[in-house]
């Protein structure tokens, strides 16, 4: 059996190979470099030589210093990653993290706004290009439960505002088509009337100041700087919207596979969180207004 390719001989490959992004080079590199520093504790010198109980005990040393469930899960990911790497290259004859899950860490609920909170952040004065910009797009990431990513990927083209639908390319390349509601509909036809300014030949649906695509970033700084004008005493981004339009759409019909297709989940599993905000949500209002729920005066 041919010496097993190291670490970083694995990652060249992933870029080469796999066409992997900077951002996932980036997480396997911290992952698996965080498992090589544990290696003496392992009674071990390579990760390519570990066995499935010095897996485990890896997983458990993990778990001790205090590491989630889920980044616990992403770092085997890496290993997994790492071992179907020497197993194709003849230098492994089993995975040894086979079997082998991460501890489950408690879900955390997704924070929500509520319709006064965002009606709030959504009607902030500004009339020049970009707050009529950064109006429209914040509409549309509540209206439509867009993700950030998604939002920013849009070009002028996905959008059909006679149809009240936009054309969203999601996680895996996954296309859907997402209805658009009034509000931001005319949002976005007041902004479409000054994009061509701006935008040049970029097909882009937001634009920067320069003509440029819209940047994570940017959006990301823009929310927080009118949520901070609005008096939001809360710390808000981009995903909020898309938490607080599941938890309202959930909350006003119950219809959980209708918000599972606007989300784009690929699981069900992944949507059942908004039911435990809406349980918490009706817990909120029993105590306050049922009678039998009202606790006496001491």
């Amino acid at each position: 059996m041919s010496a097993a390719p190291s670490v970083d001989d694995f990652l060249i490959a992933l870029v080469q190979q796999r066409r992997a992004s900077p951002h996932t080079l980036a997480a396997y590199r911290r992952d698996l470099k965080r498992c090589e520093r544990l290696l003496p504790a392992l009674d071990s010198t390579a990760l390519s030589a570990l066995t499935p109980p010095q897996v485990r005990r890896l997983v458990s040393a993990l778990a001790r210093e205090g590491l989630a469930g889920r980044s616990i899960a992403r770092l085997l990911a890496a290993l997994r990653s790492y071992y179907r790497h020497l197993l194709d290259a003849g230098c492994l004859l089993a995975d040894p993290t086979a079997g082998i899950a991460a501890p489950r860490s408690p879900r955390r609920l997704p924070a929500t706004l509520d319709a006064d909170h965002l009606a709030r952040l959504l009607e902030f004065a500004g009339e020049d290009p970009l707050a009529r910009r950064d109006r429209a797009l914040f509409e549309l990431l509540y209206s439509s439960g867009l993700r950030l990513a998604e939002v920013i990927r849009l070009d002028r083209a996905d959008l059909d505002l006679a149809d009240a639908s936009a054309r969203v390319t999601g996680k895996g390349n996954k296309t859907r088509i997402v209805p658009v509601g009034g509000r931001a509909r005319a949002a976005l036809a007041d902004w479409l009337t000054l994009r061509e300014t701006l935008a040049g030949a970029c097909p882009a649906l937001f634009v920067s100041r320069r003509g440029g695509r819209l940047s994570p970033r940017t959006v990301q700084q823009r929310l927080r700087h009118w949520a901070d004008r609005q008096g939001i005493d809360r710390r808000v981004y981009p995903h909020l919207l898309r938490h607080s339009c599941a938890s309202h759409l959930l909350e006003s019909s119950g219809d959980l596979r209708a918000v599972q297709e606007l989300l784009g989940h690929a699981s069900i599993a992944t949507t059942q969180v908004y039911t435990h905000v809406d349980f918490q949500y009706l817990a909120r209002v029993y105590d306050a207004a049922h009678p039998r729920a009202r606790r006496k005066a001491d």
